[in-house]
């Protein structure tokens, strides 16, 4: 497996992605990765690696800035950097683009061929990046944040999957149901796999914090990771 940091830029933003894949004679798909709210750490670049041993390009992208990362279980911090984004989803948007931008630049990369997927604050990344209209073959939010905001929507391309704890407090039942009136509404592929008796975070092992609703789950873990695989299969 081969590993590089990619340092790109979202206007004056300097950003840092983490790229793994197989070496090969011939282009493969891209599959973004994005983080979680601590930022593009361990966890994310883990990802990238699995979707490398997957036989695709993982790319595991940068919402933050170079350098800037938060830390396992500091609320405090993590939310200080997630807020302002998750705040204001068309500087969002713009952000997760310039990730978009920068894989398609990857020379082993078939532009033709993208995906994207993200973790908790990640999902809800991925699925901006979808309803801005990105021409992109899918996107899989995995405990991510379904929430939508204020800004309009484009039609959406992309097939989606959504990988959702029954049990996740930050993602309530009428979240669920409101995120599937709206994809319904937008004529989008979508479909929702809801894990029965887990929490928020559980393909995640540092998660531990059922008080906050973060917990590990090694089951539903094998569960999600089998429908990416699937997912991809079919997209690809």
């Amino acid at each position: 497996m081969i590993t590089d940091h990619i340092e790109y830029h979202d206007g004056e933003t300097v950003l840092e992605g983490y790229l793994a894949y197989q070496e090969t004679n011939t282009q493969q798909p891209l599959v973004l990765v994005a983080h979680d709210w601590s930022g593009r750490r361990q966890h994310a670049c883990d990802a990238a690696e699995r979707i490398a041993d997957m036989g695709y390009i993982g790319f595991a992208l940068d919402m933050y800035g170079k350098g800037v990362f938060g830390t396992d279980g500091d609320i405090e911090v993590n939310s200080a950097l997630m807020n302002p984004l998750a705040e204001d989803r068309l500087v969002l948007r713009q952000r997760v683009r310039a990730a978009l931008v920068a894989g398609r630049n990857i020379p082993q990369v078939d532009a033709t061929r993208v995906a994207a997927m993200g973790y908790c604050f990640g999902g809800m990344c991925v699925l901006e990046l979808a309803r801005s209209g990105a021409d992109v073959l899918g996107v899989v939010s995995i405990h991510g944040i379904l929430a939508a905001s204020e800004v309009a929507n484009e039609a959406i391309k992309a097939k989606i999957l959504c990988l959702h704890g029954h049990d996740d407090p930050m993602v309530p039942p009428q979240q669920v149901l409101a995120f599937e009136t709206e994809m319904t509404t937008a004529n989008a592929d979508w479909q929702l796999h809801a894990y029965g008796g887990t929490m928020h975070a559980f393909t995640n092992p540092a998660a531990n914090n059922p008080d906050f609703g973060t917990l590990y789950s090694e089951v539903a873990q094998k569960r999600s990771y089998q429908a990416l695989e699937n997912f991809l299969q079919e997209i690809f």
